[in-house]
């Protein structure tokens, strides 16, 4: 049994506009299966993606805090051109400069039109071959923790692991890499991003969130109701769902 990330699910009072602004941000494509608005690769809708980590946003009624996120996107970037480039043009669909005491440092960090951070990063070799999305970035304050528990959560390979930074990926050895980094924050406030996870066709999703909740994994109440996946919360608070395969 393995479950795998399929999207990263963005709250936003106009998810519509957030979504667009994703797809043009990654020269992906929007979707509307239902009431969110889902960005994936250009071409036909497929769900779930075989490589990418697609995007889910989903309107709700409560706007941003000041508070800042505990998960965002790194974008990759080729050259100094293009990291130039992307950051201007995304300036241009509504981003704007966000300063989150990063300090003199080569990557840009912005925010979208509702204030969720991203970073645009300079060219780095790790992410040559993860598609426009580098890493899916999650604050925290034990990385060899949270290692061990996603680690175990999914089907996804630890790849480094010290005491202030755990990188996990597919197997498979495409798409985004997700990493833990040691922060000084504390969680104080719902996470406005979060990831979704999927079992493989055949796999039991009761028996998933059972081997979840024996990990470390919480249950928890966001005021869903009666809905085919269930809301989990990691060992330091983290939100994430189990979605019910289709």
């Amino acid at each position: 049994m393995a479950l795998r990330p399929v999207q990263v699910n963005i709250k936003a009072l106009d998810g519509l506009a957030v979504g667009r602004f994703w797809a043009e941000a990654l020269g992906w494509s929007v979707f509307r299966p239902g009431v969110t608005t889902y960005v994936g690769p250009v071409g036909g809708f497929v769900w779930p993606d075989p490589v990418a980590v697609c995007i889910d946003v989903v309107p709700v009624p409560e706007p941003k805090t000041a508070t800042k996120n505990r998960v965002h996107l790194d974008l990759a970037t080729t050259s100094a051109a293009h990291q130039a480039e992307l950051v201007a043009r995304l300036q241009a669909l509504g981003a704007t400069p966000a300063h989150v005491g990063q300090g003199d440092v080569p990557w840009t960090v912005l925010a979208d039109p509702e204030g969720n951070e991203f970073c645009v990063l300079e060219p780095r070799e790790t992410y040559r071959d993860t598609g426009p999305i580098a890493a899916v970035v999650v604050d925290c304050a034990d990385p060899r923790a949270m290692a061990r528990f996603w680690d175990e959560a999914m089907d996804w390979t630890l790849h480094e692991v010290t005491d202030d930074h755990a990188v996990l990926r597919s197997a498979k050895g495409g798409g985004p890499y997700l990493e833990f980094l040691r922060t000084p924050d504390v969680k104080t406030v719902p996470d406005r991003v979060h990831l979704d996870l999927l079992p493989y066709p055949g796999d039991d999703k009761a028996a998933e969130v059972a081997r979840l909740r024996a990990l470390g994994a919480t249950d928890l109440d966001l005021g869903q109701g009666d809905v085919p996946w269930t809301c989990l919360a990691d060992p330091e608070g983290h939100e994430f769902c189990v979605l019910a395969p289709s």
